[in-house]
C-alpha cells in the first residue's frame, strides 16, 4: 500500500533562489544589479514594476556598501536574492565582519553616506548576520 502524495505546490508558493559572486568593483555591484533585474523577469516579475525596481535599488545600494566598505583585496562579494511566499529576500555577504552598515543622520551638503537611509526606506525589514568570514547584509520586501 501506498502513502497518498500530498498535492503539488502551486508555482506562487515555489521558493527560488539566485545565488552568484561578483569581484568587489564598481563594475560587479552594477552587474550584481542587472542580473537581479534579469533573473527577477524570469521569476515572472515584469521590469519596471515597483517589485522590480526596489529590487534593483536594495542590490545598487547592498553592493555599491559591500564594495566601498566590505572589500578585502582578492576576495568576491556574494549576492543571494530568493523569492518566497509573500516576501523578496535580497542578500549580500562581504567579506569584512568588523565593518556593520549604520543608518547614519542626514548631513546638510554630504556627498555620501545614504545608502543605509535608502535600505531602511525601501525595505520592509533588514539587518545583518555574521559569516564564519565577514558579514550578510540582508534587506526584505513584501511581495
Amino acid at each position: 500500500m501506498t502513502t497518498p502524495s500530498a498535492p503539488a505546490p502551486s508555482p506562487q508558493s515555489l521558493a527560488r533562489t539566485f545565488t552568484q559572486r561578483f569581484t568587489s568593483t564598481r563594475r560587479g555591484a552594477r552587474l550584481a544589479r542587472q542580473l537581479t533585474l534579469v533573473e527577477l523577469h524570469g521569476w515572472g516579475i515584469p521590469d519596471r514594476t515597483s517589485l522590480s525596481e526596489d529590487a534593483g535599488l536594495l542590490v545598487a545600494e547592498l553592493a555599491a556598501n559591500a564594495v566601498t566598505h566590505g572589500r578585502v583585496p582578492g576576495r568576491d562579494f556574494e549576492l543571494r536574492i530568493a523569492l518566497l511566499p509573500g516576501a523578496l529576500r535580497v542578500e549580500v555577504s562581504d567579506a569584512r565582519r568588523d565593518r556593520r552598515p549604520t543608518v547614519r543622520p542626514a548631513e546638510y551638503g554630504a556627498e555620501g553616506g545614504y545608502g543605509m537611509r535608502i535600505v531602511e526606506a525601501v525595505a520592509a525589514d533588514w539587518g545583518v548576520r555574521d559569516r564564519v568570514i565577514g558579514k550578510t547584509v540582508w534587506a526584505e520586501l513584501k511581495a
